[in-house]
């Protein structure tokens, strides 16, 4: 499990440019804070361009932000309806994936495309990088706006290069050496039932695919199923060859919950039996100290803005992770995901 930890995150390109973006002036590019790297902000320069056109067409402009900086908001894209936006995700990424071993509560609305989560709109969800417990991911993700909430509701995003240097070097050096740990367990009334995170109700076939998928299944009497899985903290990106913090240790763990109901889950069900856990990977329990530093690292880390309807934010899932905020209102907000890879650890 033992892995090298990085010194300090290395570095894809970052040019900054406003304007003339691949020599058009039909779009502004830019930072959206100026003192923060992510998001790049591409808007529309003049009346009647249509921004999501303009970005299928101009793709490696796209990825090339994607690569320097992890996150684009394309802000006034048009897009408001979950079909034209699977339209556009599709024309950008042909590549869109489903989600395989779920952990979030969401549902289908169009295509390829899916609510972004159906957790209550009183409750803030940790940031995280999408499917970064399983051996298998998406490189890219998209959020589109439909509704914009009446108030909160942000969806923040982090750099995972910023994390990763505002993390002291122990504290690197320990996650290389053991790994994470990552226990679910389903059935048990709380969070998804296994046949819905497996898209199965067939026992066998559950079990199959934790072999083939470095998971160890654990069945319980009625039905419940626990599975674990040891994986390291940091991946390679396929890309830039960077060594990147990539896992769940955090965010899978109860330390993310409210403490009112932590505690309660913790006294009733223990460490090992509340709905997601996480420990090193020899199976002891990550220090008090240390996710205090996991979460400050992530909350210095974190940007956020407010949704306006017809934003698109792209992400890239190994360079950016992020959250949901608590929300009023009625929200809509849409996401896909594409290019999916298999693990390559640093």
């Amino acid at each position: 499990m033992a892995s090298e930890a990085p010194e300090k995150a290395s570095r894809g390109p970052r040019s900054r440019r406003r304007t003339a973006v691949a020599g058009s002036a039909l779009v502004d590019s830019g930072r959206l804070h100026p003192d923060r790297n992510l998001p790049v902000l591409i808007r529309p320069a003049v009346p009647g361009v249509q921004l999501d056109q303009w970005a299928v067409a101009h793709r490696d402009v796209i990825e090339e932000h994607l690569l320097a900086s992890g996150a684009v908001l394309l802000r006034g894209s048009g897009i408001t309806d979950p079909a034209r936006f699977d339209a556009f995700m599709a024309a950008l990424y042909p590549d869109l994936v489903a989600e395989h071993e779920r952990s979030s509560p969401r549902h289908q609305v169009s295509g390829n495309v899916y609510t972004s989560t159906d957790h209550p709109a009183d409750q803030s969800i940790f940031l995280h990088n999408e499917m970064s417990y399983s051996v298998r991911w998406p490189m890219r993700i998209g959020f589109c706006c439909v509704t914009a909430p009446a108030t909160g509701g942000a969806t923040p995003i982090a750099g995972t290069r910023e994390v990763l240097d505002l993390l002291p070097v122990p504290v690197r050096e320990e996650f290389a050496r053991r790994g994470v740990r990552y226990v679910r367990n389903y059935g048990d009334g709380l969070g998804l039932p296994w046949q819905t995170s497996f898209h199965t109700d067939d026992r066998a076939e559950v079990e199959r695919y934790c072999q083939e998928n470095g998971l160890t299944a654990e069945w319980k009497d009625g039905d419940r199923l626990r599975t674990t899985r040891v994986a390291p903290a940091f991946a390679r990106h396929p890309s830039t060859g960077e060594t990147v913090w990539f896992n769940h240790a955090t965010f899978f763990h109860v330390s993310t919950l409210e403490p009112t109901l932590r505690d309660a889950l913790l006294a009733d069900l223990g460490p090992y039996g509340v709905p997601t856990n996480s420990f090193y990977g020899d199976g002891e329990p990550i220090e008090p100290e240390t996710l205090a530093i996991l979460h400050a690292a992530y909350d210095r880390a974190t940007v956020s803005f407010p949704w306006q309807e017809g934003d698109v934010l792209l992400l890239d899932n190994m360079l950016a992770a992020h959250g949901r905020a608590p929300f009023t209102g009625r929200r809509k907000v849409v996401v896909a995901m594409a290019d999916p890879v298999e693990a390559t650890y640093a």
